[in-house]
């Protein structure tokens, strides 16, 4: 059986042009979703790499820093500058963690591209009938 070279006139044709076009605009979605879904997943990648390289290199210098400290002061100040030292890491750790958190917040949502067309296009819909 061969196919005709134009699609069937009336309702048959108007829904095929219908079919088509939703499916259509449902493989363009997803086509968005997963070029967002990979972006996001490059995006976690990095920050984890960049959060694990400074987390090695801050507890490298605040090692060995403290280390020379303790070393270079007498007997009973050694307590004292080791109890100092917990107090300004303890804020600097909080300090790091509130700011931190406020990156996070600011971050745009997932999949926000992909929510604003599906927007547009139910609002296209809408104004269409």
């Amino acid at each position: 059986m061969a196919f005709p070279d134009s699609p069937p006139s009336g309702l048959l044709g108007a829904l095929h042009t219908f079919g088509d076009a939703l499916i259509g605009t449902l493989q363009d979605r997803l086509e968005l979703v997963s070029v967002e879904l990979q972006e996001e997943k490059l995006r976690l990648i990095q920050m984890f790499i960049w959060i694990s390289a400074a987390l090695f290199a801050g507890m490298m210098t605040l090692t060995f820093a403290s280390l020379t400290l303790v070393y270079a002061l007498r007997d009973g100040a050694r307590l004292a500058a080791l109890g100092g030292l917990t107090l300004v890491y303890g804020a600097g750790l909080t300090i790091i963690v509130v700011a931190f958190r406020r990156y996070l917040a600011r971050q745009p949502k997932p999949f926000a591209a992909s929510l604003q067309e599906i927007e547009e296009d139910r609002a296209c819909i809408r104004t269409a009938s």
